[in-house]
């Protein structure tokens, strides 16, 4: 079983970080920040439509605020979406602004209405978190799914990952729903392969979704990472591999019923494969930003010493040991998948 040592500190964008988002166009001036959203005056729950608690708050500005805030915002989403074409924007409207009052970062999600068909979109506003914004742009680079974000300052602009919340669909779709279990199980092997090998740690099941795609014969199954606070921080191996959490169970049972270990490797050296090609399909991208996270704190010594003699005995390859900082354990990692 997985087990988080301690709160993770929130580490500040750096410099070497923020060129390295300059350069491909991820820093973008934009004209309201995360303080800007903290001037709510009221709140209340918000409840499912079950009634359960869902441990967000809706939080409502002062009438002097609350035109510009909700103006501010989709210019925001406009940015995300369309370069800032605010043309676009004209029959949107900002339906919510919701507070997640239990995380560590406690972010906002604001909610766009279409008012012409009532189609909705959702997007994040959080405190910038240098971990996190590398692990948006290695998910972006390293995994079959394209991130859409936008830092400036302090304050980081995510776009909504669509799916079904994990937990959801363990308790909801595992045991009576799914209509290709072995399809699912192979999904969470290459989704446990590409977490460890770019060090995308606590990945139980609050912090990832499950995209089902239907086909004209079958389904499809993504299971996507919504979290990546934890990039590169933990000493433990285990933390690294969702194979390991306890929160996990029902997708790891279903591995053990319908997936041989033969057939498990076969999947792991496939999406090893595919993470070697990604990797040398952007090769000044990814070199870029491995220098930067070399020059970056992104963990305790503790923590860095403890993975490079995980990593060294798992792999039986001591470059591990020399390494001095998280940026060169990420690195040696990459290393393994383009080795034959």
């Amino acid at each position: 079983m997985a087990l988080i040592s301690k709160k993770k500190k929130i580490y500040p964008i750096s410099n070497n970080l923020r060129t390295y988002l300059r350069k491909y166009g991820r820093e973008v001036d934009f004209p309201i920040h995360y303080a800007d959203l903290l001037r709510y005056n009221s709140s209340i729950p918000l409840y499912d439509f079950k009634g359960n608690d869902t441990l967000w708050e809706t939080v409502f500005y002062s009438e002097s605020d609350r035109e510009e805030i909700h103006y501010n915002v989709k210019k925001i989403y406009s940015l995300l979406k369309a370069e800032g074409d605010m043309s676009v924007m004209n029959h949107l409207y900002v339906d919510r602004i919701d507070l997640c009052v239990y995380g560590n970062t406690q972010p906002f999600r604001v909610r766009i209405v279409n008012r012409i068909n009532d189609n909705f979109d959702y997007f994040y506003v959080k405190n910038a978190d240098a971990s996190r914004v590398y692990g948006l742009e290695l998910e972006h680079l390293l995994s079959p799914n394209r991130i859409n974000y936008l830092v400036h300052q302090n304050t980081l602009i995510e776009e909504h990952i669509a799916g079904i919340p994990g937990e959801q669909f363990m308790r909801q779709y595992v045991h009576e729903n799914v209509l290709n279990p072995i399809r699912l199980a192979k999904e969470f092997v290459k989704f446990n392969e590409r977490c460890f090998v770019r060090l995308l740690g606590d990945m139980h099941s609050s912090n990832f979704v499950v995209d089902i795609t239907p086909d004209f014969e079958e389904i499809h199954y993504r299971i996507r990472a919504i979290d990546f606070d934890q990039q590169c921080y933990e000493g433990k191996r285990s933390i690294y591999l969702p194979q390991y959490f306890k929160q996990n169970n029902a997708l790891i049972q279903l591995g053990i019923k319908h997936i041989t270990p033969e057939s498990m490797r076969q999947y792991q050296r496939e999406e090893r494969a595919l993470i070697a090609t990604r990797l040398k399909s952007s090769p000044k991208e990814m070199e870029d930003l491995l220098q930067s996270m070399e020059k970056d704190t992104l963990s305790t010594p503790e923590n860095i010493e403890s993975l490079k003699q995980d990593l060294a005995l798992f792999y039986e390859n001591r470059e591990f040991l020399a390494c001095e900082n998280m940026g060169q354990v990420l690195r040696v990692s990459l290393d393994q998948v383009l080795k034959k």
